[in-house]
């Protein structure tokens, strides 16, 4: 018999992994034991020292001592009224319309302070609770 040479292709057979591991190769979370130091108590105690009171001033806290008069936490200066006026002229100064004056004749209105005092201004002419100018140039009636 004439030996034949015939080339035989090897298959192999791998197994197919889902993609998880089992279980058993997971390492568990080991907890380690508390341990408390003991100091060991020596006989003899250290003396402490009396301290000097320091000279220096004392940084404050920041809270001012009360003067004996209480706010009222209930009681509005400005009405929600007054404040919706406020709200509005602020809104038409950010947009650049709010104009100074009369009838808005005059010019724009440049500062945020002048916005706020024309707000308050028109709520105290419509008989808003606000509180009264401090100085300064008063309005002709």
């Amino acid at each position: 018999m004439a030996a034949r040479s015939t080339a035989r292709k090897r298959t192999t057979t791998r197994k197919k992994t889902t993609g998880r591991k089992k279980a058993g190769t997971r390492k568990k979370a080991t907890t380690r034991k508390k341990t408390t130091s003991t100091r060991k108590k020596t006989g003899a105690r250290k003396k402490t020292t009396a301290r000097k009171k320091s000279t220096a001033r004392k940084k404050s806290t920041g809270r001012k001592k009360s003067t004996g008069r209480k706010k009222s936490a209930s009681k509005r200066k400005y009405s929600r009224g007054a404040s919706e006026n406020v709200r509005e002229e602020m809104h038409e100064f950010k947009r650049g319309k709010l104009r100074s004056g009369p009838g808005g004749k005059g010019g724009k209105v440049k500062s945020r302070k002048q916005a706020i005092a024309i707000g308050l201004s028109e709520a105290r002419a419509s008989g808003k609770k606000v509180p009264k100018r401090k100085g300064g140039r008063k309005k002709k009636s």
